[in-house]
């Protein structure tokens, strides 16, 4: 996964949380509960992360998984008509996700977790199919990691030595 450091302050994201867990710890005294909570926050054009917060406290958790986001925005390169620039598979733990192109109109063919992640990053339409795990976190960083590995006919043409004309025929 690449990482580029992306300015957040003049970004307007929108959050939303994917699941909320309850956690135990079991110690002497008994146990302790906690809650952790998965966030993916985006712009909806074409920045988006995801982030873990755990708390004792539901809203405090919230906070902390958005703060975790915000620090692992990645961009995604779109086509002229709000979809991948190229099928891929993204691939976390046992988690994997296949991002497939889809014409104008499609709209987001996404199981839960994945569609969420191609909602906040901007992406119109998409077709998608999980492959493996079906846990919510790791679904959301394989969609991630296979979103961010994308690029772009200008990134393929130039690392050919290539025009475009020549990669999109």
């Amino acid at each position: 996964m690449k990482r580029t450091i992306i300015d957040v302050s003049n970004l307007e994201l929108t959050e939303k949380v994917v699941s909320i867990k309850r956690v135990t710890k079991v110690v002497k005294g008994g146990r302790t509960m906690r809650f952790t909570a998965l966030v993916v926050v985006g712009d909806g054009n074409g920045h988006v992360g995801a982030g873990l917060g755990k708390s004792t406290e539901i809203p405090d958790a919230i906070r902390k998984g958005k703060e975790d986001a915000i620090k692992s925005l990645v961009s995604i390169a779109m086509d002229n008509n709000n979809s991948v620039t190229h099928d891929i598979t993204g691939k976390f733990g046992s988690a994997s996700v296949l991002l497939k192109r889809a014409p104008e109109g499609t709209g987001i063919i996404a199981g839960g977790p994945a569609r969420i992640v191609c909602e906040l990053a901007g992406i119109k339409n998409i077709r998608t199919k999980s492959l493996g795990s079906n846990n919510k976190q790791n679904v959301v960083l394989a969609t991630i990691a296979g979103l961010s590995n994308l690029k772009t006919p200008e990134e393929v043409a130039r690392n050919r030595g290539k025009s475009v004309e020549e990669i999109t025929a």
